[in-house]
């Protein structure tokens, strides 16, 4: 079997065209990797974007089609979905209120794409990430491999940032390793983050790593703080587009993603950040690291607490549907 890119037709639907959408638009076209279709609700937004990037074409050198639309036949035939619609973190909007109306945006988009693609890929981006990747999941009927969260490739990569700043070493050679839901209980794993192979701890103390390590925990929340009206979208989006680029050309990149897990990790029927594998037909394979009793402990402390933002998101959805 072909990989899609290697289709003339290579098409990514982005769901969504704020910020994140619109900048992951930018970076899929200029890295040549397929077609972009644009949706969103406000008549016209996605449309003016979609235009403007096909207008960058000519200084940045590429052939492909970039499409706005407000309607999901639009959408239809496409490889790859990617869900980055919903309101975005901001100060004064409670767990609950972002929860119901995230939950609410994100079910209705992943069905509506999914009865366009049906073959396609999920990639779910909406915060709380873990949450909303479970319930499109759920939504959608698609098996397990074909429905995936970005998260954890944004929190090695801040991770990744901030031991590059502490050491003033080229990021190019740090590898980082972020597991764990994304959020204030992800896990960070300084003994599978390296500079050039060689382990954090060997680099720097280990007051030095744990000041880096909340950083990381705290990271989407600081620019959120900086912000005070958004949140982050750069990064996000290029984290994305890392996993639409592994999964189009077929690379087979290990990355953490949040996938479903059966057992695996000791973790049961929920979507929680762990090293996979991503290729053309999705999550490819799960990789189980060994972990310490402490580190084992905190991704299960992780998994638990999404857990139960699941049932409390499925309570709200349903409470909201008996009011209709």
């Amino acid at each position: 079997m072909n990989s899609p890119s290697n289709h003339p037709s290579t098409r990514v639907s982005i769901i969504g065209a704020g910020k994140v959408g619109s900048t992951l638009a930018q970076r899929i076209a200029e890295k040549n990797l397929a077609d972009v279709v644009l949706l969103d609700i406000v008549e016209g937004w996605s449309q003016g974007v979609a235009l403007d990037l096909m207008q960058a074409r000519g200084v940045e050198r590429h052939d492909r089609q970039i499409v706005g639309t407000n309607h999901y036949t639009d959408t239809a035939n496409s490889n790859i979905i990617v869900i980055a619609a919903g309101i975005p973190r901001k100060p004064g909007i409670n767990r609950e209120d972002l929860i119901k109306i995230n939950a609410r945006i994100v079910t209705e988009a992943a069905k509506s794409a999914i009865a366009h693609s049906p073959e396609a890929i999920l990639i779910v981006v909406t915060n709380p990430l873990d949450i909303m990747t479970y319930l499109a999941w759920e939504a959608t009927g698609l098996p397990k491999h074909r429905v995936m969260g970005m998260a954890g490739i944004l929190d090695s990569a801040r991770f990744q940032t901030f031991i590059a700043m502490e050491l003033g070493v080229s990021i190019a050679q740090i590898n980082a390793t972020v597991l764990g839901s994304h959020g204030d209980l992800m896990v960070p794993l300084p003994r599978y983050s390296t500079v050039n192979g060689i382990p954090i701890a060997q680099l720097m103390d280990a007051g030095a790593i744990d000041r880096i390590v909340q950083r990381t925990r705290h990271g989407g929340a600081e620019i959120v703080g900086l912000m005070k009206t958004g949140s982050a979208y750069f990064a996000p989006a290029s984290s994305t587009c890392l996993m639409v680029e592994s999964i189009l050309l077929n690379q087979s990149r290990l990355f953490p993603c949040s996938v479903y897990l059966d057992g695996e990790y000791g973790v049961q029927n929920i979507f929680l950040g762990v090293p996979c594998r991503l290729g053309y037909q999705g999550v490819e394979q799960v990789v189980e690291l060994e972990l310490s009793d402490t580190e084992k402990a905190a991704l299960i402390e992780s998994g638990k607490v999404v857990s139960q933002n699941i049932e409390e998101a499925k309570a709200i959805l349903k409470t909201a549907a008996t009011k209709e």
